[in-house]
């Protein structure tokens, strides 16, 4: 009699985990890691599985939203970058030094942490990569648990749909959208707009006038010195009144298809007559006895 074994049953992926923004930063907030996540639009710093750190070029850095409204001159951020390793760093050489309230300091590094955090968590076309770090960080300034983070980015996902579903305006260069007539209806690629654009309100304005045809969303955030989810609430909220709308992307025209093989043999040049010259007859002859000896 033949006895059969039965497979041992397959491991089974835990639901929570299957929905989580980002499956690699669950098991290592699991495992109380220690090191760098580097995905493709930002990196997230781990120190014993909780977020201590959060960086994007979609986001206003930290020496932005400290010296852009007057917080801390910008010679003294110079300064502690210069003697420290990295960012985080140098706003705590500030802190120890007292040229930062402890309190403003606080308040802007959770602001840059869930504003790049934001744009690391989006969804993306390559894996991520963790390095691991054996030596746990320690400092005075405050960390975030993984699942608050991803929690505050799903929020924030929700919000800026409900303001304006297309997401294009997000990453594309900005440009004033024409004036509308009425009964203008939908394009493709967006929703209907209102036939009567809403007012402009002061913060609004100066995102508005600052639309080029040039500059991103971020770019706007960097000059503003605003974090970049806030700017983005108002270009979305300036596309839902019709005042912008991202630059369309230029769409390089197909050439003319590769000629067949009797267009090309009807395209090349006559062929060259017989040599008949004595002169390069008599120098064939004499290269033909050279190469015999």
């Amino acid at each position: 009699m033949t006895m059969v074994r039965t497979p041992p049953p397959l491991p089974v992926r835990d639901k929570a985990a299957a929905h989580a923004l980002s499956p690699m930063l669950n098991r290592l907030a699991e495992e109380r890691a220690t090191g760098v996540l580097v995905r493709e639009h930002g990196t997230l710093h781990l120190a014993e599985g909780r977020v201590v750190h959060a960086e994007s070029p979609l986001a206003p850095g930290l020496d932005v939203l400290l010296t852009a409204h007057g917080t801390l001159a910008a010679a003294a951020w110079q300064r502690a970058a210069a003697a420290a390793e990295g960012p985080l760093r140098a706003a705590e050489l500030l802190l120890e030094s007292g040229l930062l309230p402890a309190g403003a300091l606080e308040l802007c590094h959770l602001d840059a942490l869930y504003d790049a955090g934001y744009f690391a968590l989006a969804p993306s076309s390559t894996p991520g990569r963790f390095h691991y770090d054996g030596a746990p960080r320690t400092g005075p300034l405050p960390s975030v648990p993984v699942v608050a983070l991803e929690r505050e980015t799903l929020r924030r996902r929700l919000q800026l749909h409900r303001l304006w579903p297309d997401p294009a305006a997000d990453t594309a260069p900005l440009i004033r959208a024409d004036p509308l007539l009425p009964g203008t209806g939908p394009t493709p690629s967006a929703p209907a707009r209102p036939a009567r654009r809403a007012p402009v309100a002061p913060r609004q304005r100066a995102v508005l006038d600052r639309v080029d045809g040039t500059r991103t969303a971020a770019d706007i955030a960097r000059e503003l010195g605003r974090q970049a989810f806030h700017t983005l609430v108002d270009v979305r909220r300036l596309a839902a009144a019709g005042h912008l709308r991202p630059l369309a992307p230029v769409v390089p025209v197909p050439g003319a298809p590769p000629p067949t093989a009797p267009e090309q043999a009807r395209n090349l040049p006559p062929p060259l007559p017989p040599v008949t010259d004595p002169d390069i007859a008599l120098l064939k002859r004499l290269r033909d006895a050279l190469e015999a000896l």
